[in-house]
């Protein structure tokens, strides 16, 4: 049985015919009313009911011009932040431009399009304005078609509860197709309703900056706009991401995940471990772990740290005279003539001697497995050890190397710099806007590292603000997250929302991540965490079915038409017929190729728990346009 009507109103107005043609019958019956051919009530009851034809006609002939005149489509928009701000006065509700609640008949009037050439139906949108429609048709000029937003010709602005955003949102579309301006818009309503804002740009938009700073001199104090970019440390602040945690082994599960996703198990089980040792033993030693301490004694070995553990060890086991006990100066005095293996080069001779006492003479039951996990790293074959510690020390190097180490691995006393230093949870009590530029042109592999990093950094401060609750909320924006992608991104994603993070990803192709996290099937794992999809233009199969696959399908009506006729075998005899016949499938609601031809800045959209909207971006200017001065800004 058919669920609706079926229509087609890609055709010439036949109802206009009608209408003219009924309304000459109401004005012959008007004449012969007056030359008395017609009682005068039967004539005005005649003439009222051809009067009524032709208006419900004539209604029917203007609704199919109007909806043939919204094929033209609607032109990018730009808005001044007045306008921005009376659109976005509601802080619990998140504005997603302009547009309509996509239906069904929508999907039904869109394969009806593709059937045929919409140009030969295109109506004068003057006729739009004539009727009270506000409509800039779409030029030539722009990119992709415009009858796609033309299927409906009244539009409205787009709102949708800001709890609905608590899941995650991805935002997908190829380049140029207006990822930006969407960012832009978001980004502008986090910062306004007073967020904590985290913004991670590998490209370093400036359109996406520039909003950003703009925002942050319209709606809060003048310091709160912070940046980081490792092309230009002088401009930005440091960051220590190093500071937050709870237990040491967080560290060590924080530099892991920023390590290439294809690694073996076992090389990363062994990076994890080497990361641990070197922090627990900075920790019992009061020492604050950072990159650069931990490159420092992975790479040039644990024996100073080591050292300091065992004097430390001694001194609080044997007092002041430990240096005096028969057994210690045996073994100094043997360790200096040269009588004790050396581990490595770095080995001294005091070390040694330490080493070998505490393996020989101090009971199991009073040694720290702290200084246990250092002997096992300084007896370890070196050779061996830096093998096994290949893929970490790569990545540590890139992160502590120049300007960037200075940059990532902060010191505080350093007088000669007065840059700010920053971590998550003082951005997070300040309020601030953070923007990171991870610059992933010229150097893509430190802009991972140094994303992932961020991420695992966040990671760890969400379960903080998990386990200890009371917090700001944070709006993370992550621009091509197919760079940086990570564990500590997907647990984001995963459990964020209950720890007050609303995060917004950003990418062009589902190829970009399933390349990152070594499958597609991993990559569709990842997006299923976030519930909510803006899909702006996309040109590549898989990221199209991922994207219709989501919007689901609805049942789309096809007329089909029949006519035969025939001459039987005597003279004379003729027959003829005609069929008519509606059939029901079901269909994507969304068909695949329309993706590929979305004009700039208009999307398709999946919200709420499976709410479809069809809308558009508007582009955000520095100043409200010359045509509506009058306008008053809204608070």
């Amino acid at each position: 049985m058919l669920t609706r009507a079926y229509e087609m109103p890609w055709r010439r107005a036949y109802e206009a015919y009608a209408s003219a043609i009924w309304l000459a019958a109401t004005c012959a019956t008007a004449v012969m009313a007056v030359r008395s051919q017609l009682p005068v009530n039967i004539a005005m009851l005649l003439a009222c009911a051809c009067l009524g034809m032709a208006v419900w006609r004539a209604a029917q002939a203007a609704r199919i011009m109007v909806l043939r005149a919204a094929l033209t489509g609607r032109a990018m928009q730009a808005i001044g932040p007045r306008e921005q701000e009376r659109l976005t006065r509601n802080p619990d509700q998140v504005f997603l431009g302009f547009g309509f609640d996509w239906q069904p008949v929508h999907s039904q009037r869109l394969y009806g399009l593709s059937q045929i050439d919409y140009r030969a139906y295109t109506a004068s949108p003057a006729l739009l304005r004539l009727l009270g429609y506000q409509v800039t048709p779409q030029p030539d000029a722009e990119i992709g078609l415009p009858y796609i937003h033309g299927v409906e010709p009244r539009e409205r602005a787009l709102y949708r509860p800001l709890q609905n955003f608590e899941g995650g949102t991805l935002l997908v579309g190829t380049t140029q197709s207006g990822k930006g301006v969407a960012l832009s818009n978001l980004v502008t309503q986090a910062i306004r309703r007073g967020d904590v804002v985290i913004i991670i740009d590998p490209k370093n938009s400036r359109r996406l900056k520039d909003s950003a700073i703009r925002a942050c001199r319209r709606y809060r104090e003048a310091d709160t706009f912070l940046e980081f970019h490792p092309a230009f440390p002088e401009t930005g602040v440091r960051l220590d991401f190093a500071f937050n945690w709870q237990k040491p082994t967080e560290l060590a599960s924080r530099i892991q995940s920023i390590l290439p996703p294809d690694t073996a198990g076992s090389f990363g089980a062994f990076s994890w471990d080497a990361v641990n040792v070197v922090v627990q033993g900075l920790v019992d030693l009061e020492e604050r772990p950072s990159l650069a301490k931990l490159t420092r004694y992975i790479e040039g070995g644990i024996e100073p740290v080591l050292e300091q553990s065992l004097r430390r060890f001694y001194e609080a086991r044997f007092r002041q005279g430990w240096r005096e006990h028969p057994d210690m100066k045996r073994l100094l005095g043997e360790a200096h003539r040269g009588n004790l293996k050396r581990p490595s080069e770095a080995s001294g001779a005091d070390l040694l001697a330490f080493v070998a006492f505490y393996e020989h003479h101090v009971p199991q039951s009073q040694r720290s497995k702290v200084i246990d996990s250092q002997v096992r790293v300084f007896r370890h074959n070196r050779e061996h050890y830096q093998k096994i510690t290949a893929n970490l020390l790569p990545i540590l190097s890139m992160l502590t190397s120049g300007d960037l180490g200075r940059s990532l691995s902060p010191d505080p006393f350093d007088p000669n710099d007065r840059r700010a230093i920053m971590n998550f949870e003082k951005i997070e009590r300040a309020g601030h806007v953070l923007y990171m530029c991870l610059d992933s042109l010229p150097d893509p592999s430190v802009a991972s590292a140094i994303g992932a990093l961020a991420l695992a950094d966040l990671a760890a401060s969400a379960g903080m603000r998990y386990n200890l609750g009371g917090y700001r909320r944070i709006s993370l924006f992550v621009d091509e997250v197919g760079n940086v992608i990570n564990q500590p991104l997907i647990e984001i994603l995963n459990k964020g929302a209950e720890g007050g993070i609303y995060t917004t990803c950003a990418m062009q192709t589902l190829a970009d991540l399933a390349r990152r996290l070594g499958s597609e099937d991993a990559a569709r794992m990842a997006l299923g965490n976030l519930n909510n999809l803006i899909a702006l233009r996309s040109k590549d199969r898989p990221t199209q079915d991922f994207v219709v696959e989501t919007f689901g399908k609805t049942s789309i009506h096809t007329l089909r038409v029949g006519l035969n006729e025939g001459i039987d075998a005597h003279l004379g005899d003729f027959s003829a017929g005609s069929s008519a016949q509606i059939t029901e499938t079901r269909e994507e609601m969304i068909p695949v190729d329309v993706l590929g031809k979305l004009p700039n800045l208009q999307y398709f959209a999946s919200v709420s728990g499976g709410r479809l909207i069809k809308g558009r971006f508007p582009i955000l200017g520095s100043e409200d346009p010359a045509a509506k001065p009058r306008r008053r800004a809204t608070a």
